[in-house]
């Protein structure tokens, strides 16, 4: 007999030993990322706790300081029972948005490939189209709005509205916002279009030529090589166009929420207020923001691909055949592993 020896296993001690080094790394790693943990949790994660503290409580503002009642989810509660003019704002206003992200994404979209083919003074277009980004904020964009640039005076809203009339009065008004606030809703395309012109000047120009030579089209071309190659851009964007319109400084939702959050206990037209109703609103109107890019995410999100879900099903379903073959053949050559006989 042949004695044999046992591999000694690991003790416990050694098995987590760290090296110097990789502490070292660890602490450099976490010493760049604490500024980023120290903002989060002092601008986001204690807001939002205060933010829901207070959607839960009546708010009152004595010479004494401040004092919170505790009310449950009355302030929940009222916003769908009293507050009409806000529920209303809220369908209107995420039907807006379903309506203008995919106009914004797709005319980002045929700008980003017109500026990505070969045309004379690129840099010059791509500049004119960026502009409105940076023009169109803050008290410029208010002037503009003032002076009535972002609208199309020329769109007969009495027309569109009486085609739409047999439409429910929230969905006709979104519409209708839709054509008179067309040029607004274009120059929120400036970012879009450098992502997707950045996307874009990725893609390997071999592959359209393999495929005209194949005998494809080019919107055949455009199908099946330039969407799904620009898949996750487009998902970037639709999920940043929600975003930028749900932030936005126009937005009509969160000039609402600001004006009953100052307007004490009762607002304008009966309507509740403070500062306890003002956050449960804002949280009513996350949630819907989130179920819309949750949308964004069902329609757009990387799905696996099904000739290898389908391959890999076979393999499965393979595998005991496949493992009787292997016995087969071991027990007929023995120097496999069988012996040979029955």
């Amino acid at each position: 007999m042949t004695d044999t020896v046992k591999a000694k296993k690991p003790s416990k001690r050694g098995r987590f030993r760290v090296s110097k080094r990789t502490l070292r790394e660890w602490f450099y790693g976490y010493a760049f990322l604490l500024p980023w943990l120290v903002g989060v949790f002092v601008l986001l994660i204690y807001p939002l706790y205060r933010s829901f503290y207070f959607a839960r409580s009546n708010v009152i503002f004595p010479p004494t300081g401040m004092i919170l009642n505790p009310v449950g989810w009355d302030n929940f509660v009222n916003i769908f029972i009293t507050d009409t003019v806000f529920i209303h704002g809220l369908v209107s206003f995420a039907l807006q948005t379903v309506l203008q992200a995919p106009i914004i994404v797709s005319f980002a979209l045929i700008i980003a490939i017109l500026l990505n083919g070969r045309i004379r003074a690129k840099g010059l277009f791509r500049a004119v189209f960026f502009l409105p980004v940076i023009i169109a904020t803050g008290p410029v964009m208010n002037e503009l709005i003032a002076e009535g640039v972002a609208t199309v005076p020329a769109v007969n809203t009495a027309a569109i509205a009486g085609a739409l009339s047999f439409l429910p009065p929230m969905i006709v008004t979104p519409i209708i916002d839709l054509f008179t606030q067309l040029i607004m809703v274009l120059w929120n395309s400036g970012v879009q279009i450098l992502i997707f012109l950045a996307a874009l000047q990725k893609l390997s120009p071999e592959q359209y030529e393999a495929a005209k030579i194949d005998g494809g089209s080019a919107w055949e071309c455009f199908w099946k090589i330039t969407i799904p190659a620009i898949m996750p851009m487009i998902f970037l964007n639709a999920i940043y166009t929600v975003v930028w319109l749900a932030n936005s400084d126009h937005n009509p939702i969160i000039n609402m929420i600001v004006g009953r959050m100052f307007a004490g206990v009762m607002a304008a037209g009966g309507m509740p207020g403070g500062y306890g109703h003002a956050s449960a609103m804002a949280w009513v109107y996350s949630v819907v923001i989130l179920l819309i890019l949750g949308l964004c995410w069902l329609l757009f999100r990387e799905r696996k691909d099904k000739h290898v879900q389908e391959v890999k099903r076979l393999a499965k379903s393979n595998m005991p055949q496949r493992r009787e073959i292997v016995k087969k053949v071991n027990f007929i050559n023995p120097e496999n592993g069988g012996d040979g006989n029955a």
